[in-house]
Parts: C-alpha cells; structure tokens; sequence
C-alpha cells in the first residue's frame, strides 16, 4: 500500500460533545499554521494501534492555526473510534495527512441546501459557517436523537449560523420534525443539496431526492453501504495512455493492486471508494464506478481505482 506524506500534529484540547462524540483540536508543535483547506475537507489521521481513518475537518478555515475533528466512539468498536476515545491524550502527538477535499462547496450554487444527520454534520457545520461568512444563501438541516445527542450545539447556535438552522430531534417536539420527502419534494432553481450522516439516513435522502439532477446532489459517506462491491469482478486490462504498456487486472484483484504489483504507485486511503485519494484521470465513460467520492460530470474524466473497473476489457488511463 502507497501512503501519502504525514505531518505531526499535537492534540491541544479534547473536549465533550455528547456521550458518544469528542471533538479534538490539533495544531502544529511549534505553533506554525497548517496547511490550509477548504470547507468540506477531510484528513486521514494515523492513531495508536496502527489504525487510519479520515475525519472531516469540522470547523471553516480561519487562518490554519489548527485543526477541529469530531469523532463518534461506535459500538463495539475494538478499532479507529476507541483509540481516538481510550488512547489519545490531550499533549499527544499524531500523524495525519494534509488535507484534502472531495466534498466541496459548488461555486455556481444559488442556495446550497445542507443535510446533516448525527456526526455526519462536522463536514456540513464547516460549510455553513464558511457560507454565512461570505453571505451566502444556505439552509443548514440537522438531525439527531435529543438534545443531549447534538454535538457542537454552541457552533450551530452561534448568531451568524442561527438564522439559516433548522432542528429535527427524534425526541423532540414533533412540530419541528423535517419531512425528507416534503422538504426535497420541489428543488429551487441553482440548489444544490449536501448530505453527510449514517448508511439509513444517506439512503432515505437518496430516495427523497431520486428526481434531482446528479451533478445537484454531494454526499460524503462515512463507509461503502453493506451492500456494495468494491473489488471483484470481470477480468479487464488497464491501458496507461502516457507510458504506452498495458496492464492485467485479475477478477479478484483491484485496479490498484494490479498497478502496485508492476511498480506503478498509486496513492490509496480507505479502499472504499470514500475519499478520492485513487483518482486519476481516465475514459471514465469507459468505467463501471464504484466509488462514492466523484459526482457525475466528474465520472466523465476520472476514475477512482481502488474500487472501479472496466465496463468492458478495457479501461483507459491517463498514466
């Protein structure tokens, strides 16, 4: 496996959010600022055990001096969340990667619509606060259990997001609930929808919004649904237009497994399709895609090799 280049970071301060959820705030050890990013940007961070995991950066640019993630502790996790909860202290020191960003705002947007349901707001409470700081037209949707479940509850009632929030709590007043159905029933000119939050709860706003256009609709998944495949396959050749060589694909192996076993390097992160870091340029019309990170005027020209493959015995790319 190819890894991207890591910076240090130490953890300056964890705090509490709900009892399932920590937000860490990381910043450079010298004090220097950070690379920067855009809102919707996530990172890979490299914890003790020897586990990665991407987390959205949860928080709008302001000057790269550090860096907030929230983190939700699953149930039975034995992996990523329960070393970031039982293992790392507040004075650690982590590795992560620079940030990147296969989420991010549409410039020709008119109103963005933001959907967020449980931890999956951190990449959507970033975007709104990036969108209320340059006047933006948005509307910022956040679903969750109770009060109690709402992680960064101060940064969403802050006077600058107030006005565009609305509440949905399973517990809570049932006039305030949202309809999914009702409230994508009719999309507004130049609206573009954002959706971040748990398997279901991506699917039932999939399913609401199944009559909008592809290139309206952003998702940021935290894993490939249970029922997806993201490796097997037909057998195919990877034709690499710059080095003039073609290379086999077995039916059981991946894309980028079969570069690697020729030398080629290809950068890979979760393997699942997620976070873009496989994508290269290619006949994407010339793919089956399998990921979750490319919209679909992207799939035109790119493909994300860690899952994808080949619609017929041959894939082109621009490698």
């Amino acid at each position: 496996m190819s890894l991207e280049r890591t910076l240090t970071v130490r953890v300056e301060r964890i705090s509490r959010q709900t009892p399932e959820i920590l937000a860490f705030e990381l910043a450079h050890p010298w004090g220097r600022p950070l690379p920067a990013y855009e809102a919707g940007a996530h990172i890979d961070v490299h914890m003790p055990g020897g586990f990665s995991r991407q987390y959205s950066l949860a928080r709008a640019p302001s000057g790269n001096a550090s860096y907030v993630i929230g983190v939700k502790r699953e149930v039975g996790s034995r992996g990523g969340s329960a070393s970031m909860h039982e293992r790392v202290r507040e004075g650690d020191l982590l590795p992560i990667s620079a940030p990147r960003n296969t989420f991010p705002l549409r410039e020709e947007a008119k109103h963005h619509l933001l959907l967020a349901g449980g931890i999956g707001m951190t990449p959507l409470l970033a975007m709104a606060q990036a969108l209320a700081a340059r006047g933006a037209d948005f509307t910022l949707c956040v679903f969750a259990r109770s009060e109690e479940h709402l992680a960064f509850a101060d940064a969403l009632r802050a006077p600058a997001l107030a006005p565009h929030l609305r509440l949905h709590l399973d517990q809570g007043d049932a006039s305030q609930r949202i309809d999914l159905r009702a409230l994508l029933a009719e999309r507004a000119p130049n609206t573009h929808l954002y959706v971040c939050g748990p398997g279901g709860f991506m699917q039932a706003v999939r399913d609401a919004a199944a009559h909008w256009p592809e290139d309206a609709l952003h998702t940021e998944y935290f894993a490939a649904p249970t029922d997806a495949n993201t490796t097997t396959g037909l057998p195919f050749t990877l034709k690499l237009a710059r080095r003039g060589i073609t290379v086999p694909v077995a039916a059981d192996q991946t894309a980028v497994d079969a570069l690697h076993e020729v030398g080629i390097d290809i950068p890979v992160s979760c393997q699942q399709g997620l976070c873009g870091t496989c994508v290269v340029e290619g006949d994407g019309e010339g793919a089956e895609h399998r990921d979750f990170c490319l919209t679909g005027s992207e799939r035109k020209t790119r493909v994300a090799l860690c899952c994808s493959r080949a619609k017929g015995q041959e894939l082109v790319l621009q490698l």
